[in-house]
């Protein structure tokens, strides 16, 4: 079974770009997408009701265009949570729990931190009360996924520049060590567990600097899985060669046991 997750970053100009079809060229089982910044009424129909896939949003309330998170599966879920559960986050539409039968897959946006709408607060917040769902759901069901944009980069191999970036939010201690709790509490960073020490592999490149061209990125998207299920993992993927947002999408072979 191959996820993919992607930080879209507007799914109507990925679309117009080609770049979705790309992606659902990929022909994964599940596709988890970030930032989709639409309405689905305002999504064309071939990409809001692709053939062959159930397709679930989840958009902001509060502010048009922005945030937002969606999910199109072959496998129609048991069951759909949309949200964290606190309306000043779920207004927002950044998050999304699945429930297959032999797995749950959470979608998550976290909040960059930097912006008057999710400020520095806002995102230690939401990360706590992201801790302790997992945490929660990990006492209950064997197999756990989450995905999405995090927006941290977890240590200095993470990010092309840590010298220059240690005060800037996205490489604060504060926000690395939120990661620190997600590994302790017994969750595996995917991509690490099968390369960890490979260098200069990021997910996000600032667009207004040309960044992605030289490479000067930040390894801030992610797939984690709870320890016992990381046996369930055949292989991580970076798809870096896929263009069309400021991040690329991220990749798991995912084989669940019944």
């Amino acid at each position: 079974m191959k996820i993919i997750s992607w930080n879209i970053n507007g799914i109507r100009s990925a679309h117009r770009g080609g770049h979705v079809k790309g992606v659902f060229d990929l022909n994964p089982d599940i596709l988890c997408l970030q930032e989709v910044k639409a309405d689905p009424h305002q999504i064309p129909d071939e990409i809001r009701e692709p053939e062959n896939y159930f397709s679930y949003f989840f958009p902001s309330f509060v502010k048009k265009g922005y945030s937002g998170v969606a999910v199109y599966t072959k496998i129609r879920p048991e069951k759909i949570i949309d949200g964290i559960g606190v309306k000043k986050f779920d207004e927002q539409g950044r998050m999304q729990t699945l429930f297959f039968k032999n797995f749950v897959l959470i979608n998550v946006y976290i909040p960059n931190g930097g912006s008057k709408t999710a400020d520095l607060n806002f995102k230690l917040e939401f990360y706590e009360l992201f801790l302790k769902k997992i945490v929660e759901l990990k006492k209950k069901y064997k197999n756990i996924i989450f995905c999405g944009d995090i927006n941290v980069a977890h240590k200095e191999i993470d990010i092309a520049r840590p010298k220059e970036n240690q005060n800037h939010i996205g490489f604060l201690p504060i926000e690395r060590a939120w990661v620190d709790k997600v590994i302790k509490n017994n969750f595996v960073d995917v991509f690490r567990y099968f390369y960890p020490d490979k260098k200069d592999v990021y997910t996000y490149w600032d667009q207004f600097t040309f960044a992605r061209d030289r490479n000067v990125g930040w390894r801030i998207d992610y797939f984690f899985v709870n320890d016992g299920s990381i046996k369930n993992i055949k292989n991580s993927h970076i798809l870096s060669e896929i263009y069309g947002s400021d991040h690329c999408p991220i990749s798991i072979d995912f084989y669940p046991v019944k």
